[in-house]
């Protein structure tokens, strides 16, 4: 005997969220491009910070120069995991800039303040100074035609409590966009300009000299990293004004969702400073955030950065 359900199917009422956000969900979180052989370290200790970005790096004094040897575990380490960190180093600047000179030419900007050197950029924070490039999500100078390799950050002074830094895996951020979007934005261009970073610092007076000097430029939204090879988003909010073919509704609304990605913690990690710690991190593959949640204490960190190739 056959019995037929009368009841009624169950019915929900219509609702939704708005869309062109993060995605809920599980996350794709692979670390090394397809294909990489990974090998064990043989002159130092690495110590992961997070599940793709973010290694501690123990046995290694940076004050030293580096062997062959050394330099090229350590490039390897760089992009594996992004971003390295390397306590109690104390470097003066003289030995900070060596060691990033190990990886090429040191870049100057004449935009931010200077330390010992032209190619050393000093932030002294708290006590009423300039609050230059916390609170936001960006990748460092993608302003210019070649964007930095990398850079060499020490931190000199740190506050009692707060400070941190945040570094996003853009490989990771890549890999979990919907297929519709990445479809729409592998192969497309996006303008990147310093005035708006800046702009929310200084004025026109002080910005004006410098736009002959620093034209927009145009990028890969996705570029292809020249070592591993891996697709990673490559906008930011501090200097991606706008998509290249797109009225601007579409553009913001796109570049919306697309600046969005690195707030996901599946792709962060985060560091707790302590006074002569360095951060080595790749400046093409990642995003990063200094966090002002210090109030009026000090911080004082000093940063070195490696001149970089035109991204494609």
């Amino acid at each position: 005997m056959t019995v037929t359900s009368t009841a009624p199917a169950a019915l929900l009422r219509t609702a939704r969220v708005p869309g062109d956000g993060i995605y809920e969900g599980p996350r794709v979180l692979r670390r090394l491009p397809d294909g990489w052989e990974e090998r064990p370290y043989e002159l130092f200790e690495v110590v992961p910070q997070a599940r793709t970005i973010g290694a501690e790096i123990r046995g290694v004094d940076l004050a030293r120069p580096l062997t062959s040897a050394l330099r090229a575990e350590l490039d390897r380490a760089l992009l594996e995991w992004k971003v390295l960190f390397f306590r109690a180093q104390h470097l003066t600047s003289d030995q900070q800039r060596a060691f990033a000179l190990n990886w090429g030419e040191l870049e100057t900007n004449p935009l931010l303040a200077a330390g010992s050197g032209e190619d050393v950029v000093r932030f002294a924070k708290g006590g009423g100074a300039t609050p230059t490039f916390e609170n936001v999500w960006h990748t460092d100078v993608t302003f210019r035609e070649r964007p930095a390799l990398g850079a060499v950050l020490q931190l000199r002074e740190v506050p009692p409590s707060g400070g941190d830094t945040l570094w996003a895996d853009m490989a990771a951020a890549y890999d979990n966009l919907p297929r519709e979007v990445r479809e729409r934005v592998d192969g497309a261009r996006a303008v990147h300009d310093f005035i708006p970073g800046f702009a929310r610092f200084y004025g026109p007076e002080r910005l004006a000299p410098f736009q002959e000097v620093f034209p927009p430029v145009e990028h890969p939204v996705v570029r292809v990293h020249p070592v591993t090879g891996r697709r990673m988003l490559f906008v930011n909010a501090s200097f991606t004004t706008h998509i290249t073919g797109l009225d601007r509704d579409e553009s913001d609304r796109l570049l919306r969702l697309l600046f969005q990605q690195a707030h996901v913690p599946e792709y962060q990690v985060r560091f707790r400073w302590r006074p002569g710690d360095v951060a080595f991190w790749d400046n093409r593959a990642t995003q990063h955030y200094a966090v002002n949640d210090y109030g009026a204490h000090r911080r004082v960190a000093e940063r070195v950065a490696v001149v970089g190739d035109r991204p494609f």
